[in-house]
């Protein structure tokens, strides 16, 4: 799945609705929506929201699922954010970003209730996928993303060709010469150069070919 870092389109709030911060209350009568194909598992899952709204949507959600007693069906909300350093005026100071501005990711049970619930909280404009259907993230985009640091099962072996799927050697292709399960983490012996080099890359940072 593809997530924009620079967010999805700049949608603001209608003037008349700016003081409604309540979340939709889940045992309101209902409209129709298309019925949701139900999982054995939680996954997460990406929303859009309006711009600025990713922590409004963040603490009303979780209020829900408090106030509704829905933690055994919306197990997680998260806002992803990275940490930098910005020098200005000589000084140096620690600043916090939204990784992917205008989303948020939810963990959760994927039911009628939940998508119901997540759908119709307040500052949500509709989830990422096609016609109203969640599409879960994978294990590796999920770990790529920081999102949560889950285990990945890496079907390679010393001596496998793989091709580095991101960060700076993107596209490069070497062979598999150590795999770390433990650490999640794979040797790869690429050639850069002309010269044949040895990297440590991440479990998601490669593809066997």
């Amino acid at each position: 799945m593809s997530i924009d870092k620079n967010g999805p389109e700049d949608i603001q709030i209608p003037e008349e609705n700016a003081n409604l911060e309540k979340p939709v209350d889940a045992k309101e009568e209902r409209p129709k929506f298309l019925k949701q194909e139900k999982t054995d598992k939680p996954y997460w899952y990406v929303v859009y929201t309006y711009s600025g709204y990713e922590n409004k949507v963040m603490d009303n959600l979780l209020k829900t699922v408090e106030n509704h007693n829905l933690h055994d069906t919306i197990m997680d909300v998260k806002v992803p954010m990275e940490e930098s350093v910005e020098v200005k005026n000589g000084k140096k100071r620690h600043v916090s970003r939204k990784m992917f501005p205008g989303y948020v990711m939810v963990k959760m049970f994927l039911t009628d209730e939940s998508w119901y619930v997540v759908r119709n909280t307040r500052g949500v404009t509709g989830f990422v996928g096609p016609s109203s259907k969640p599409i879960p993230l994978s294990d590796a985009e999920v770990r790529s993303m920081g999102i949560e640091n889950v285990r990945i099962s890496l079907d390679v072996e010393v001596g496998n060709n793989v091709i580095v799927t991101s960060g700076p050697l993107e596209s490069f292709v070497g062979v598999v010469e150590e795999v770390n399960t433990e650490r999640q983490k794979v040797r790869v012996l690429v050639s850069m150069f002309g010269r044949d080099t040895s990297v440590e890359l991440d479990f998601v940072q490669v593809k066997r070919i």
